[in-house]
């Protein structure tokens, strides 16, 4: 499905009655989400967390990086969302031999008329699965970089834009993990959200063997098309955010960089706070997280469900972190619990 929708022309609400039209706008233009999440649900058992997370990138065009063992349907939950939506979807394993090349693509040439002949990579597709994103060179990285943050691509001399809507989608292994190394910051901060995922539980095993033990399940149908994320992203942006909400989001922020200073007894496990991106992706997928509940306004509880996904990697524990086994999700939860709630 790949018709065309008229373009929205939506602003943030300034009155109760246009905070009532778009919450009537919201309610008619989400339900394309219910024939989608049903055709997630053929395939995937579980997961709610990760496909919700990678609707919220959808919603508002941020990268999504998952860490999990092998075998948690990663792989298979973007393929069919990419099925749902009409979407071209590709597969990049990342190895150590990879190079930029088998990424974006090159330049060929041609011996008989001494030209150079373009010929494109992986990376010119909607959605993006980066499988093992933590085992690619130094170089790959990047590549990929530009790609995250331009949405193009430069091959020789020319600049090439990536197909919208774009997203990557990467998983990488624990890095305790053999042939595993710690991605850059600078890599790591492109991505909107950090999602760690978990096994099963004894139902939802249950259930993949009911399901996948005995042949393949069915294919997804084609329920919507690129037009309607592109339309379901004005609304986005057009969500109400109350001041005390921002308030609060540059608050949480803000105690990551000084933790004293916000009376949140962090600072000897802190080495490094949150960058300016994690202020804004608070923000984004606060309102994608209201538009998923039906919502025209957000709410702290977005901003505190959707918080530890966009603060879990842009946050440096200390040595001293380490040597008392504090992760970055501990710090969080600390920083939500001594930050006032508006």
């Amino acid at each position: 499905m790949a018709e065309s929708l008229t373009p929205l022309n939506v602003a943030t609400p300034q009155s109760a009655s246009e905070l009532s039209a778009l919450q009537e706008l919201i309610r008619r233009e989400s339900q394309f989400l219910v024939p989608l999440v049903e055709q997630l649900r053929r395939r995937i058992v579980g997961q709610q967390v990760m496909i919700e997370r990678l609707l919220i990138g959808l919603l508002t065009g941020g990268h999504v990086l998952l860490e999990g063992v092998p075998g948690l349907a990663k792989t298979l939950t973007i393929k069919t969302l990419a099925q749902a939506i009409s979407l071209k979807f590709q597969r990049i394993q990342f190895t150590p031999d990879l190079l930029p090349a088998d990424l974006i693509g090159t330049l060929i040439y041609n011996q008989k008329d001494g030209t150079f002949t373009q010929k494109r990579g992986p990376i010119f597709a909607n959605l993006i699965l980066a499988d093992e994103i933590n085992r690619a060179p130094a170089k790959v990285q990047s590549a990929l970089l530009e790609a995250m943050q331009e949405h193009q691509v430069t091959i020789g001399d020319q600049t090439h834009p990536l197909p919208e809507p774009f997203m990557v989608m990467a998983t990488e292994n624990p890095i305790e993990q053999e042939g595993t190394y710690p991605l850059p910051e600078a890599q790591v901060d492109r991505f909107m959200l950090k999602v760690v995922l978990g096994y099963p539980t004894r139902d939802d095993e249950r259930k993949i063997l009911d399901l996948m033990a005995v042949g393949e399940p069915p294919a997804p149908e084609s329920v919507m098309g690129a037009a309607h994320i592109q339309r379901a992203r004005q609304i986005v942006e057009a969500i109400y955010m109350d001041e005390k909400i921002k308030n609060y989001i540059v608050s949480l922020v803000m105690a990551t960089r000084d933790p004293d200073g916000a009376g949140v007894p962090i600072k000897p496990y802190l080495q490094y706070g949150a960058s300016p991106r994690a202020t804004i992706y608070l923000a984004k997928a606060a309102r994608a997280h209201a538009f998923l509940c039906r919502r025209g306004h957000v709410i702290p509880d977005d901003v505190k469900l959707i918080g530890p996904d966009v603060l879990r990697h842009r946050l440096i524990v200390s040595y001293e972190a380490e040597a008392e086994g504090k992760t970055t999700d501990d710090l969080i939860r600390t920083l939500f619990d001594h930050i006032e709630v508006p």
